[in-house]
């Protein structure tokens, strides 16, 4: 048998329009089997199908009103004065969160971290701190204070000054509005004892502190719409968290429980071809842009739902390091031969190994997401399923 030439292929799968109440997971089996027939491939054991939660949660009819979130945070922190801090800059991601927030208070402490968002958005660039003698890790400042030392800071990529846009949001859902800059999660209990902590990633140390300063009422946005209101969708483990603008007065959350779901497409692609694929959920991608300094993951987890023979991360050796030290007199046939010898002696866990160095010790779900992500775009590609192949291949096979 000739050798395979060509390693990871990332695909991405045309599907219909998906709407609630559809059997995502047969449309998802057809799809792959489809572009499969259409383009002539055929399916590998340990091939990846990952879905994006989009399509999921659409599929689940996990949506929530504006008036469900203000319901579920004036129940929660008591209807008068909210901290609402360190949210995200993004009108997709919070706008229409902060709209259903305010709707359930009278009065809204918005408290911005700076200089930039969790997530990388900049408000001001940390050489303009630097100019203003300010010390982002001590320093509280007020709206009055922002203005003065730096005026009007547009999004380089949206044009939205965040500041100006979030207040008015508050002021129209009918909430008085103050901003604050701060990052020091401690700096709201000046002006409130109910506050909403909107990080993501940091967001069970925001909490600790906030607790142990003497909050009297501390959520999350993963406990904001954690249960259904009046009927509504909701997530039990992550709230809001991963939620996305749906239309102006109502969001998508993040897909509920869908375990099964994998599970399910996994059974079903065996039953039809006799091959063991992995499948797999996912949302945004775990990466970082090195010119806009944005941190791609705003959802709470780059994947809510995946099957056993994901988790864990890769055991790969650095086929450089090998052959600049441990084989560095060989080349040509030799030098492959001895290569493909060490990898397939590998120990199933090369921690700490030299020869692994380099090489990339994130899970499984996060570089596959990521390349998922990437591969299905956010726009209009229409290609809310990838097949990946050839991942879990390596020199040997």
């Amino acid at each position: 048998m000739s050798e395979r030439k060509v390693g990871t292929i990332s695909r991405g799968i045309r599907c219909p329009i998906i709407r609630e109440g559809d059997n995502l997971a047969d449309i998802v089996v057809t799809s792959v089997l489809e572009a499969a027939e259409s383009e002539e491939f055929a399916l590998r054991d340990r091939d990846v199908i990952a879905v994006t939660e989009s399509v999921v949660a659409r599929a689940q009819g996990n949506y929530a009103s504006v008036q469900a979130i203000a319901e579920d945070v004036r129940a929660k922190l008591g209807g008068e004065t909210v901290g609402v801090i360190f949210p995200i800059l993004s009108r997709n991601r919070f706008a229409i969160c902060l709209k259903g927030i305010a709707m359930g208070a009278k009065k809204v402490v918005l408290m911005l971290s700076y200089p930039s968002d969790e997530v990388g958005n900049e408000l001001v660039s940390l050489d303009k701190l630097d100019e203003a003698g300010i010390n982002p890790y001590s320093d509280v400042l007020s709206l009055e204070q922002y203005r003065s030392l730096f005026g009007e800071n547009r999004h380089p990529f949206t044009g939205v000054d965040y500041v100006d846009y979030y207040s008015q949001i508050v002021r129209e859902a009918g909430a008085e509005v103050e901003v604050v800059f701060a990052n020091n999660p401690r700096a709201i209990l000046d002006y409130t004892k109910n506050v909403l902590t909107c990080d993501i990633h940091t967001r069970a140390r925001t909490k600790r502190i906030l607790l142990a300063a003497g909050a009297e009422r501390v959520c999350g946005l993963d406990d904001i719409m954690n249960a259904p209101v009046d009927g509504s969708g909701c997530n039990e483990r992550y709230g809001l968290l991963g939620s996305n603008k749906s239309t102006e007065d109502t969001i998508k959350l993040f897909p509920r429980e869908c375990r099964d779901f994998v599970l399910d497409i996994q059974s079903q692609i065996l039953d039809k071809t006799g091959k063991h694929v992995e499948v797999m959920v996912y949302g945004d991608g775990a990466f970082k842009d090195p010119v806009g300094k944005i941190w791609e993951l705003a959802d709470p987890v780059v994947s809510p739902a995946y099957t056993d023979g994901l988790e864990g991360t890769p055991n790969e050796l650095k086929l450089k390091y090998l052959a600049d030290n441990d084989f560095k007199d060989l080349s040509g046939q030799a030098l492959k031969d001895a290569i493909s010898k060490r990898i397939q002696e590998k120990e199933d866990n090369l921690v700490g190994n030299m020869a692994s160095q380099g090489t990339t010790p994130r899970r499984l779900t996060d570089l596959i997401g990521s390349l998922c992500d990437l591969t299905s775009g956010s726009g209009d590609k229409g290609t809310p399923i990838i097949l990946v192949q050839g991942y879990f291949d390596n020199f040997t096979n």
